[in-house]
């Protein structure tokens, strides 16, 4: 059923990695002498006094926008408790790779520039966050499922 934990779970998943367009992964990062601020989205560099778009991540952009959406299509699945669960699992695995994509991405763009502690954005901790998120969902489905099936010995 739609209302039960797990879909909250998934929910609030799904939430987390759609405000990576948001917020910022990386903060006052110095790429060519300049002040900038990394999001999902692109490069953002200090110019005139003002923040401006300079570099695109246009694939990037589209494949967050499909990575947030499957936590949200799992909701559905709930027919289905062992498939949701499979489809979790490998949910975890494409944020993962997702994780890395983004990583190179923000390396080959920056010219190999190393972040500091104190350059770390509030983006940089949402994909754990949203796996962490889906684990919570998985043992709630593992719940559901024992429940039903402990239902099902009674009849």
């Amino acid at each position: 059923m739609i209302q039960r934990v797990q879909s909250i779970y998934l929910f609030f998943a799904s939430l987390a990695l759609f405000a990576l367009y948001l917020v910022t992964i990386a903060n006052n990062v110095y790429v060519n002498g300049k002040p900038t601020s990394i999001k999902v989205t692109g490069l953002f560099q200090d110019v005139n006094g003002a923040q401006q778009h300079t570099v695109s991540f246009v694939a990037l952009t589209a494949v967050t926008a499909i990575v947030a959406l499957l936590p949200l299509a799992i909701i559905f699945l709930y027919r289905n408790r062992k498939q949701q669960v499979t489809i979790c699992y490998s949910a975890v695995l494409v944020i993962i790779g997702f994780s890395f994509w983004l990583a190179q991405t923000i390396k080959n763009a920056t010219q190999g520039v190393v972040l500091n502690s104190n350059n770390f954005g509030v983006g940089l901790f949402l994909p754990p966050i949203a796996i962490l998120l889906i684990f919570l969902a998985v043992k709630a489905i593992k719940k559901d499922d024992a429940l039903v099936r402990s239902a099902d010995r009674l009849r």
